[in-house]
C-alpha cells in the first residue's frame, strides 16, 4: 500500500518539476547560433553548453553550421595570415605542409 502512493507521489512531483520554469531561453534557436555556442562550448570543454547547444537543432543541421563555422574561419584566418586556406586548415589539424 504504502509503495504505491509512494510511486503516485513521486510520479506527481516529477510532473510538477517539469512545469516549472527553469529559467532558460524558450526561443527557438538557428543552426548556426546553435553552431557558436556548441564549438565554443567544446573550445571551453563546457559538457552542459554543448548538450544545450545540441538540443536546438538536429543533429544534421548542427554538423552543417559546424562544417559552415569551420569554413568561415579557416577564412579569415587564412587573410589574416595572409596564407591559403589549405595552408591554415592542414596547420591547424598539426599536419604536415602539402
Amino acid at each position: 500500500m504504502f509503495g504505491r502512493v509512494h510511486k503516485s507521489f513521486a510520479r506527481f512531483v516529477n510532473s510538477v518539476r517539469t512545469n516549472v520554469d527553469d529559467g532558460r531561453d524558450r526561443r527557438t534557436h538557428n543552426l548556426f547560433e546553435a553552431a557558436a555556442t556548441y564549438v565554443s562550448a567544446c573550445a571551453e570543454d563546457d559538457q552542459e553548453r554543448i548538450d544545450e547547444a545540441a538540443g536546438w537543432v538536429s543533429p544534421e543541421a548542427l554538423s552543417f553550421g559546424v562544417s559552415e563555422l569551420a569554413c568561415r574561419a579557416v577564412i579569415a584566418l587564412a587573410r589574416e595570415r595572409d596564407e591559403s586556406p589549405r595552408t591554415v586548415a592542414r596547420a591547424l589539424l598539426g599536419l604536415p605542409a602539402a
